[in-house]
């Protein structure tokens, strides 16, 4: 009884929602807000234009917990009365008729606006702006948001739209003026405040693209932002559709919930993504940066409906970032990475948990994965000229506006002439991956088919494939087959691959020497001294694994091995220095005189000062070594309430370990006194029982 009251419950709140779609719409939002960084409250002065379309007595604005507390004075009599989750307007409202609402507010909070040390940024994805911000938590009703945002002189605000002016205050205080000239969903509404940097590009159709950095990290600039120009002039190029906003930015900020977030006009993304040219090769920000821009067409421009059509969204950006990596990096990594998305969408397939790409609750793996291989086969249904001239039109009729998989699949069977039903079972409703499809679609790339020969013959013995991967390793190498060579080398005896292994270091080809580096762990003393050339190679991956490797197996060498990597960081998360710092420890007889020193280093990385994925790093280390001091446990505390749930997930984990120790128990018990956050003190103390 209970479950159907509470679904009555959600269906009756769905069911005002989309009442007030059908009896209002909202214009603009106008707000100038102030952020108090010390009591963690924002504090606004609110303005709200809009249509009534049908006669009403209510109009609302979703607003979690915040306080009115001054209406502005109108010519109408609109009472103001806030709730726990919206901001009510009483009057009887005429159908036809504009109106203007204005009111003071604050709000303390608890989601979507977060305080990190210096900066302050949003993340409002799916129906979270509400927390900071009166605004509409349905995606069906786009706004335009104009944000005057006070800020301390020095900082730097970056929010959606155009900045039309910074007004110098009294007080000394700031006020950025930014303005957006469309209407947008809600939930793409953005700001953040720190201390940034910022260069200016240019499109080739003259939009600007401002791109902002960390004070004295300029270093990292050129390989964090690297291919931003190209892959915008590519989009626009490639959708037949320019570019429908004012400008764009991208900001990196402490942090982040997630990879990147596509906020109108101001895309937000992890720090964990700057990189300097040696990283560039493993970690860079070009999927992600592809990623967001594109989904300025597919989910900013139209944006769909309901969760049901999520994957007009993900899908959308996910193909066409690939499409933009095409561009980049050739047909092979195009090829490449739609064999590995299509293995897992296969083996999840295979376990009977497969979901139809209309599920509204399907898992990212679908919306995006999935969804990009819809697209990438209704590509080759239809013809990539035909798919090129439905998108056109879709995006084109569809402008500022909501869709579903209806309106889309409609352009494409107008263009095409064909009709669609068979493609949307097989592809859009079926559970099950088409597996045979994709692999069919996959074999038109010469590059595949060479890689499935190859690794055909895993399970064979050397005698049987030595021409095969002689062929794999021989120039030019291929990045993939070159690398399958390679793993196929590490069951072997040692006496009957070593030859190879010789071939796949003398082939200089980074991947090739990776695989190598990751793989033989054993390394034999005739081929030590050509093994150390991978510490030299431009892959923090490759350096790390190698690093560890020869350590390990040549003791007599050991204090050579951490001379010539002393001082390298590696990527943000500093792989290669904490490894040193770790190998340093452990190293008998290696500067005696500064081990406390290196101990002391390793664990100030778990200060909430430095990014999650710094911290976790260190905290496993700390874990293996068993060396937490009272400073790491009071940051593991702190880690517990963090607002990125991965990396509190892992932090309540590691807490709940150490707990079965009783030393930590009673170190834990002691810490309970000297904590500050009633939320760590409440959550400790609920363990400790």
């Amino acid at each position: 009884m209970r479950l159907l009251i509470l679904s009555v419950f959600i269906i009756g709140i769905q069911s005002l929602k989309a009442r007030q779609i059908r009896s209002v719409d909202f214009k603009k939002i106008h707000a100038e807000i102030s952020i108090d960084t010390i009591l963690k409250k924002v504090s606004g002065s609110l303005t709200v234009y809009f249509k009534v379309l049908k006669d009403t007595n209510t109009v609302s604005l979703d607003a979690i917990n915040m306080e009115v507390l001054k209406p502005k004075k109108t010519k109408l009599d609109i009472k103001i009365e806030p709730t726990e989750k919206k901001i009510n307007f009483y009057y009887p409202f005429i159908s036809g008729q504009f109106y203007q609402v204005g009111f003071d507010y604050h709000a303390f909070p608890k989601q979507s606006l977060y305080f990190i040390d210096d900066q302050v940024w949003t993340q409002g994805q799916g129906k979270y702006t509400s927390h900071w911000l009166p605004s509409i938590d349905d995606m069906n009703d786009k706004i335009e948001f104009d944000l005057s945002i006070k800020v301390p002189h020095g900082k730097t605000v970056i929010a959606n739209g155009k900045l039309i002016n910074k007004a110098p205050q009294d007080n000394g205080n700031i006020i950025w003026h930014y303005n957006m000239e469309h209407p947008m969903a809600s939930y793409l509404v953005a700001l953040a405040i720190g201390d940034f940097d910022k260069k200016t590009l240019s499109s080739e159709s003259g939009i600007p693209i401002h791109l902002y950095y960390k004070p004295n990290s300029e270093n990292y600039f050129e390989p964090t932002y690297r291919y931003t120009k190209q892959i915008f002039d590519f989009l626009e190029s490639e959708t037949g559709v320019a570019y429908p906003w004012q400008n764009y930015k991208q900001v990196p900020v402490k942090d982040f919930l997630y990879a990147g977030m596509e906020n109108t006009t101001a895309t937000f993304f992890s720090e964990a993504f700057i990189t300097d040219s040696i990283g560039f090769l493993d970690r860079n920000y070009v999927n992600v940066n592809a990623h967001e821009m594109a989904h300025h067409w597919f989910g900013n421009l139209l944006t769909e409906t309901s969760g049901k059509h999520h994957w007009l969204q993900e899908g959308f950006a996910t193909y066409y970032a690939l499409l933009a990596e095409r561009e980049l990096f050739g047909d092979d990594y195009f090829y490449w990475k739609l064999l590995q998305s299509a293995e897992d969408l296969k083996a999840l397939s295979d376990q009977g948990k497969g979901e139809a790409l209309l599920n509204p609750k399907a898992s990212s793996l679908t919306f995006y994965q999935k969804g990009a291989w819809a697209l990438h086969i209704l590509k080759e249904i239809v013809g990539e000229q035909v798919f090129k001239k439905a998108i056109r039109s879709y995006l084109q009729d569809y402008s500022f506006k909501n869709v579903s998989t209806s309106n889309f699949i409609d352009k494409m069977e107008e263009a095409s002439g064909l009709e669609l039903d068979s493609y949307v079972i097989n592809w859009l409703k079926q559970t099950a991956f088409k597996a045979n499809d994709a692999f069919k679609s996959l074999k038109k790339s010469p590059f595949i088919m060479a890689y499935f020969k190859l690794s055909a013959l895993r399970e064979k013995p050397l005698s049987f494939k030595e021409m095969a991967i002689s062929d794999a390793l021989r120039f030019p190498v291929n990045d993939y087959i070159g690398q399958e060579a390679v793993y196929q080398l590490q069951d072997l005896p040692i006496k009957q691959s070593i030859s190879y292994y010789k071939k796949a270091l003398e082939t200089n080809n980074i991947y090739v020497r990776q695989a190598l580096a990751q793989t033989l762990t054993e390394i034999p003393k005739i081929l030590k001294e050509e093994y150390e050339t991978l510490l030299d190679d431009d892959s923090y991956a490759t350096m790390e694994a190698a690093f560890y490797n020869l350590w390990f197996n040549f003791p007599e060498n050991r204090s050579q091995y951490l001379d010539k990597m002393k001082g390298i960081k590696g990527f943000n998360d500093r792989n290669i220095e904490l490894l040193w710092l770790v190998l340093a420890l452990h190293t008998q007889n290696y500067h005696l005189d500064k081990q406390n020193q290196y101990l002391n280093k390793l664990r100030s990385y778990t200060h909430k000062k430095y990014g999650f994925e710094l911290r976790q790093r260190t905290f496993n280390y700390l874990k293996q070594l068993n060396v937490f001091n009272s400073q790491n446990l009071s940051d593991l505390m702190n880690a517990t309430q963090h607002h990125s749930w991965r990396f509190k997930k892992f932090s309540r984990q590691l807490l709940d370990e150490l707990l079965k120790d009783e030393n930590y128990k009673k170190r834990f018990n002691d810490l309970l006194l000297s904590l500050d956050h009633l939320k760590e003190i409440e959550y400790l103390k609920a363990k400790l029982k």
